[in-house]
């Protein structure tokens, strides 16, 4: 219902002023000023300009600067665990790993003097170890990879708006992907990548 959507919408705002004020250390006012101009994350901030950023009423440049480095900062810091937390669990695995190779090789060579029950068992064990380091191996990926797309999310979003928005000046209804395995490669087809490098500044 429309009620219901509206205390969607106000809830979402609300989230969002939060973050802003939690993470940049923002008074309540400016982040919901950021907010209503359409700032819907920290990573949107950190990858606007600060002429951008200077044109929300009532910030100036100093201000638009200060928020800008901020973001900016607070990516930095998101890209610095994200690679601490790889590292992490890259560790972690080479450890289960070698403690998997350590009993294998150790019940391997006990195997002779041990009954058939107890070299199921051991069986069993390693069986459950090798496991382990896959359910481990998943649940990594699985983690780095959400965190990454959060990551580059942003990025993501503004070299579409880009594309979109040369592909409309040009009056073109469709754009493919020619990149190898994403899609037709149109061997005649207008490339838009120069007008898109600098739609994006490059």
């Amino acid at each position: 219902t429309e009620k219901e959507d509206a205390e969607r919408r106000q809830e979402e705002f609300k989230k969002i002023t939060t973050l802003f004020a939690e993470k940049l250390d923002l008074e309540d006012m400016i982040a919901q000023l950021l907010a209503v101009e359409g700032y819907t994350s920290i990573e949107k901030i950190a990858n606007a300009s600060v002429t951008d950023i200077e044109k929300i009423e009532g910030f100036d440049g100093e201000l638009a600067a200060e928020i800008y480095d901020r973001a900016s900062q607070h990516m930095a810091n998101e890209k610095a665990e994200l690679e601490k937390l790889a590292k992490t669990y890259e560790t972690d695995i080479q450890t289960m790993a070698a403690e998997l190779q350590s009993k294998v090789k150790q019940y391997d060579t006990e195997a002779a003097a041990q009954t058939d029950e107890e070299n199921a068992k051991r069986l069993q064990e390693v069986q459950g170890m090798e496991q382990s380091i896959r359910q481990y191996q998943a649940q990594a990926q699985q983690e780095l990879q959400k965190k990454e797309f959060d990551l580059l999310k942003p990025i993501t979003e503004k070299a579409q708006a880009a594309i979109n928005k040369v592909a409309g000046a040009l009056g073109f209804d469709y754009v493919l992907d020619s990149t190898q395995g994403q899609g037709v490669i149109v061997a005649n087809g207008t490339d838009l990548m120069e007008e898109v490098k600098k739609e994006l500044g490059f």
